[in-house]
């Protein structure tokens, strides 16, 4: 029988997540654990606040791949910690990321989360454009909000949306958290993330998802307790 289930003879769900840190933070000593594909993190100025989010990533998966393939932008913690402290609003793809966040960590900062996909104006703007709800609920956040914090782990197609707008010059993101999961478009459309000048967090390659997303938010929300 594992030892870790052993140990574990508690219904006190925190005592089951302080558990569950210590074996990742054991695994991740014996893995060099990397950045932006080839940078050790030992190396990152924001060490402590990157190791952070990779172990949310891998807690919310049992992945460790996640040690070897988040992409992070210069500061990219700092920046979102900015954001949340200044009361920006959260927009995400999908309920499930919606549903996910810590709800109570960011009415500390006076910030609220927002998902449009199930709205019916955005379903029927959505149908008659022949675009996805996701593309169209990204324009809904660019025109109703100042600075926005788009946390994406579905719909590669709101990314992509949010780089065609950057291109026209007509808006920058204030930060985006890039973590679909799929076949599709999922590698290119993280990688046109990347490829601008826009503060992000990005789990490079196929895998990601709602939790994802919505644990790389809470990592930077507890964080900052």
């Amino acid at each position: 029988m594992d030892d870790a289930y052993i140990n574990i003879r508690t219904s006190d769900p925190s005592e089951i997540e302080k558990e569950s840190f210590a074996i990742i933070s054991s695994e991740l000593e014996h893995m060099q654990v990397l950045i932006n594909g080839d940078i050790p993190v030992e190396s990152a100025g924001e060490r402590n606040k990157i190791t952070q989010v990779i172990k949310r990533c891998i807690h919310t998966t049992a992945d460790f791949d996640y040690a070897k393939t988040m992409y992070f932008t210069d500061g990219a913690v700092g920046v979102l910690e900015g954001l949340i402290r200044g009361g920006a609003v959260i927009v995400t793809d999908t309920n499930m990321a919606l549903a996910g966040i810590n709800k109570r960590e960011l009415a500390k900062y006076g910030c609220s989360a927002k998902c449009y996909m199930s709205d019916e104006d955005v379903v029927r703007e959505a149908a008659a454009r022949n675009m996805t709800r996701a593309a169209v609920s990204m324009e809904r956040a660019m025109k109703s909000y100042g600075d926005v914090i788009f946390v994406i782990g579905n719909a590669p197609t709101a990314l992509i949306a949010l780089r065609e707008h950057y291109d026209s010059g007509d808006y920058v993101p204030s930060f985006v958290i890039g973590v679909p999961v799929g076949f599709v478009n999922v590698t290119a459309s993280k990688e046109l993330i990347m490829g601008t000048d826009i503060p992000c967090i990005v789990n490079t390659g196929r895998k990601g998802g709602s939790n994802v997303a919505a644990a790389v938010m809470n990592a930077v929300l507890y964080g900052m307790r």
